[in-house]
């Protein structure tokens, strides 16, 4: 049910017109070993589009929220739409002028969120990066072990020095290396 409502938002993206990524646990099951999640977060850049138009296009089975809010973890601004029959929630996060949000958002490619279903999402060192960053901000434990899972599984063929430069400038270059050892020891 999870793809399906990612898929549904994509798809109302791509007819908009409006730039995307889905992010979060969707892009760290692309790289790594997968786990349920209740959400789906999706960084857009709306430019001057208004919300009304994306929850329209979602259809009355999901609402949004017109207010935007800001999200502590992430300090970004962010929308939500909602499924209120499975209380499964969308999060969209407009891409904020953080260098790395920026960077991240233009090196995003297509990958397969789930039965077959292409999308775009942040690169997988892009997706280590962002996970330390919130880990440390949110000290959430899911995150750190999201990235664990990424580098266990693509540690041979990660961008290290990429991830350490912006790991050095978001104050997360412990961790990173701790996970590397980790699942790398040689390295």
């Amino acid at each position: 049910m999870a793809i399906e409502f990612v898929t549904r938002v994509v798809a109302a993206l791509r007819k908009l017109g409006i730039p995307y990524m889905v992010v979060g646990s969707f892009s760290s099951n692309v790289y790594g070993k997968p786990r349920s999640t209740k959400d789906a977060d999706v960084v857009i850049e709306i430019g001057s589009r208004s919300i009304s138009e994306l929850a329209m296009e979602m259809g009355p089975d999901f609402t949004c929220d017109p207010q935007l809010t800001f999200e502590t973890v992430t300090g970004t601004m962010r929308y939500r739409l909602a499924h209120p029959a499975t209380n499964f929630t969308i999060e969209l996060f407009l891409l904020s002028d953080e260098p790395h949000d920026k960077e991240r958002f233009r090196r995003k490619l297509s990958g397969d969120i789930g039965d077959g279903q292409k999308t775009f999402v942040p690169t997988a060192e892009d997706v280590i990066i962002t996970k330390l960053r919130w880990s440390k901000q949110g000290l959430r434990q899911k995150d750190v072990d999201d990235c664990d899972s990424v580098i266990a599984v693509q540690a041979e063929h990660l961008d290290v020095e990429y991830i350490r430069r912006w790991c050095d400038a978001h104050g997360t270059r412990e961790i990173f290396d701790r996970l590397l050892q980790k699942n790398l020891p040689y390295r």
